[in-house]
């Protein structure tokens, strides 16, 4: 009896202790779901305390010690390199491959929290060993276990090309594919991102995921009645697509079309945007598969998405247009009767974000690039407007006139300032409509912009006659002068003359050209200061008339006065 009661009291310590070890490790891992708590649990050596509980012969503790250590290292990177300084990684890879299949989760959830931060904490986490045990876990029966390695391996993927090569040989991607066709909504979310991250560094990665016939299992995805997914086969399927030609080819031949135009629809945002995206990774590529995208309806609905997105997600609507319109006259011509000019300027003006601007100015470059046709549909709609007032910053207050450096030069110009410059020139090069290009004659436009706009009228008026007059009556042909004289045209008057500071330029050919359409004294009568040459003159001819007519009186009235004496006499 006295053995059986010093047994229940030895056991009775060893029970109390394993108690306080549960409750330990459950409490820190209720504290650590606060962010509140993290400063003081990391200042208390929390990880060193807690890894010696991971190899705890009881299970719940080793999963109560994991999932607080996984809180902990999920918090922020510094608290995940705490984790990796303490041996910790090595002894949840060993135990991975033992444990149940709540551990399981755990331990994996501790990897991903580490992994996530940065390309060396994930690289610390492959170094331990832990991918081939991730593998492992992706064929166990629990879906938890298996979406737990997945989430996991895609953390590790996304940071480099070498990290998700590293995933590709341990043989997760086919073992990822088959999660996809799993019933469980969440493992397929989890599965999707997972090969969304691998494929994203490089074609040869791009591949890797294609050749496990991942394309025909994800594709139809697209209809699936879950947003969240919806959401990862789109993301998936654009960085595969956006590497090369024939790997855009492959995923269209997936039956993408028509769900993916379907997704442009979705009440879900994110949906919206991925698969805008996923439109655009593959138009860009050839004329023939832009041409695919429109023959399916993409264009009309990538016009109707552009038009209601707002914000950064414009921005592949925006890009689009621009890809499609650049490959030919007649791609071009497409988009213009879609009607994506007005959203394209919409987004100019008022979006506030500089890069969806800068995008928007390069795809009105693409569209009106290639005729005169499409810059004046381009001209007509006040797209030239609004990118000079892009081009120069919309104010007044800064530099200004023919002599100030432009802002949107190369040198030093922002990509907002570049983009509005040189689809202005493409636009420009191309406009023949006389009442598009004379509100952008004047001497406040930056010289870079002035010396296209001068150029094109070069262009026109020696083969116009009535644009030639119409160039005189609008105020077109005074306002070349004042410009020229501005620029340091010495003369100005002279027909075909220029000099100073315009002498062997573009600009000044440009003038000379127009200047010789017109009598010499048309072009002096509209140079700056002619009307004050002519007041000199008048002057000048009265003071001489003045001077003639004093002369004449002084000879004439010593004649006239006999002859009026008599009849004053009389």
């Amino acid at each position: 009896m006295k053995e059986s009661s010093n047994a229940k009291v030895v056991l009775g310590v060893f029970e109390t202790y394993q108690k306080q070890r549960l409750l330990f490790a459950q409490t820190v891992a209720d504290l650590a779901s606060r962010e509140s708590n993290m400063d003081a649990l990391h200042g208390a050596g929390v990880c060193q305390l807690l890894r010696p509980l991971l190899l705890d012969r009881v299970p719940a503790i080793q999963h109560a010690a994991a999932l607080a250590l996984g809180r902990i290292a999920n918090y922020n990177e510094e608290l995940a390199e705490a984790v990796v300084d303490s041996d910790i990684v090595p002894h949840l890879v060993y135990s991975l491959a033992e444990q149940n299949r709540f551990y399981k989760k755990a331990a994996a959830f501790v990897l991903r929290a580490v992994a996530k931060h940065s390309p060396e904490l994930a690289q610390a986490v492959v170094d331990a060993g832990a991918l081939n045990a991730l593998v492992t876990c992706l064929e166990e029966f629990d879906p938890g276990v298996k979406e737990s390695a997945a989430w996991a391996l895609g953390y590790i993927a996304r940071h480099s090309p070498d990290l998700a090569q590293a995933v590709v040989d341990a043989g997760a991607v086919p073992l990822l594919v088959l999660c996809v066709q799993e019933p469980e909504l969440s493992l397929k979310r989890i599965a999707a991102s997972a090969l969304s991250d691998i494929s994203k560094h490089s074609p040869e990665l791009a591949q890797s995921v294609v050749d496990a016939n991942t394309i025909p299992f994800i594709a139809p995805l697209l209809a699936n009645p879950d947003a969240k997914l919806r959401r990862q086969v789109c993301s998936a399927l654009s960085q595969i697509s956006k590497h090369t030609v024939d790997l855009a080819e492959t995923v269209v031949d997936g039956d993408l079309f028509p769900n993916v135009l379907n997704c442009l629809k979705d009440p879900d945002g994110y949906v919206r945007k991925n698969s805008a995206t996923l439109i655009c990774e593959i138009a860009k590529h050839t004329p023939e598969l832009a041409q695919l995208v429109v023959n399916s309806g993409g264009l009309a609905a990538m016009v109707d998405y552009t038009s209601d997105a707002r914000g950064n997600a414009r921005l592949p609507g925006i890009m689009t247009l621009g890809y499609i319109a650049a490959f030919s006259e007649t791609l071009a011509c497409a988009v213009l009767l879609a009607k994506a000019v007005a959203p394209l300027s919409h987004a100019l003006v008022h979006e506030p974000e500089e890069h969806v601007k800068a995008a928007s100015a390069w795809s009105l470059g693409q569209i009106g690039r290639h005729g005169p046709d499409h810059a004046k549909a381009l001209a007509e709609m006040g797209v030239l407007a609004k990118l000079l007032k892009v081009l120069t910053g919309g104010s007044s207050g800064g530099p200004s006139g023919p002599n100030a450096v432009a802002a949107g030069d190369e040198e030093g110009g922002s990509d907002l300032k570049m983009k509005a410059k040189r689809a202005l020139k493409c636009i420009l090069e191309k406009t023949l409509l006389l009442d598009a290009l004379e509100p952008l004659l004047q001497p406040s436009t930056p010289v870079n912009v002035l010396k296209y706009v001068v150029g094109q009228f070069a262009k026109i008026l020696p083969n116009d006659v009535a644009a030639r007059r119409a160039f005189v009556t609008s105020g077109g042909l005074q306002r070349v002068q004042e410009i020229a004289a501005g620029l340091g045209n010495a003369g100005g008057g002279g027909a075909g003359g220029s000099g100073g500071l315009l002498n062997g330029t573009k600009m000044g050919e440009y003038i000379r050209i127009i200047n010789e359409c017109y009598p010499e004294e048309i072009v002096r009568y509209y140079s700056p200061g002619y009307s004050a040459t002519l007041l000199e003159k008048i002057d000048e001819y009265s003071r001489i008339h003045d001077q003639a007519t004093k002369l004449a009186a002084s000879e004439n009235v010593p004649q006239q006065q006999p002859a009026a004496a008599p009849s004053i006499l009389a």
